[in-house]
């Protein structure tokens, strides 16, 4: 099948500074960085772009769309209290065709591709990305094992029995095979998530081994290889930024998603990133095609 290195674009911060100092850092320094490593390896990745980002930040669209990588939507807005699973099908639809008329604008291009804010979506999802005009999803972690330390964990629930394949999806489950018009192209995880994240706080020999079993399950089958990263990840975050986030209703839920998964993500930001990120390239492109989500294909 290939393998898909994908990015979330977005200003969220990890350790509480200012949306605006991560979205500069972004503009002018960790993006422009993040595409010569992809020209080096030859790289062709998927960018899903926080359109309220891209509407003050339009150079960050028009950067990666002229270094002929593509362009996606990851929604208009990463407010937790505005996440897709918490949205009806009309709230929906007027969010996916917002971030994608502004995206478009910015690119005179059309934009199919999408992947939600926390990867957090319910019922109506497949209906509304099929209503606002997306040919592809990447929402999906199947087997992901993490999943209780996010928020939206009850409806992730439905991860553990998702395929591990490109799939088209069912009309009311982006984690089911079905007949809508939506192709899945979920993130890899084998327990734990392949993701920028992962590599970043874990010993290297435990990411090194969830990149080989990954390996060895997409040789000779159809199964790909999908792997998340922030470009934010490679922004230096200060300690004298802390603020610390209160976004779970529930005890358990705050002590999990906002204080200890918070102080995890925190290893390893900035240039040590880059580095970890480089390895998996050199693994990679000795192994696979780099692919765009929009050349997904159900076999």
């Amino acid at each position: 099948m290939g393998c898909f290195f994908t990015n979330d674009v977005e200003h969220t911060s990890v350790n509480g500074c200012t949306f605006e100092r991560i979205a500069n850092e972004v503009e002018t320094n960790t993006l422009p960085r993040l595409l010569d490593l992809y020209d080096q390896y030859n790289v062709r990745s998927t960018f899903f772009v926080l359109a309220s980002l891209a509407e003050k930040h339009p150079n960050i669209v028009k950067q990666i769309h002229e270094r002929g990588q593509e362009v996606a939507s990851h929604g208009y807005t990463h407010d937790y209290r505005k996440a897709f699973d918490v949205l009806s099908l009309d709230e929906q639809i007027t969010e996916l065709k917002k971030s994608k008329d502004i995206l478009e604008q910015i690119i005179g291009q059309q934009v199919v591709s999408f992947r939600a804010p926390a990867l957090r979506v319910n019922e109506y999802t497949p209906l509304a990305l099929e209503s606002a005009g997306y040919q592809f999803d990447s929402s999906i972690a199947p087997q992901r094992m993490d999943a209780f330390m996010s928020l939206g964990s009850k409806k992730k629930r439905a991860w553990l029995n998702a395929p591990r394949c490109v799939y088209r999806t069912a009309i009311d489950n982006l984690a089911r095979k079905g007949n809508s018009n939506i192709i899945e192209v979920p993130v890899s995880s084998f327990g734990v998530p392949y993701i920028g994240t992962v590599m970043r706080i874990s010993p290297y020999l435990l990411d090194a081994f969830t990149r080989q079993i990954l390996a060895w399950e997409v040789k000779g089958t159809e199964k790909p290889v999908n792997f998340l990263f922030h470009p934010s990840e490679a922004v230096a975050e200060l300690p004298e930024e802390s603020n610390a986030l209160h976004r779970s209703d529930s005890m358990i839920g705050h002590l999990f998603s906002d204080i200890i998964r918070t102080k995890i993500k925190l290893k390893n930001l900035n240039d040590n990133a880059l580095t970890l990120l480089e390895k998996e390239l050199q693994f990679w492109s000795k192994r696979q095609q780099f692919m765009l989500i929009k050349d997904a294909q159900v076999k």
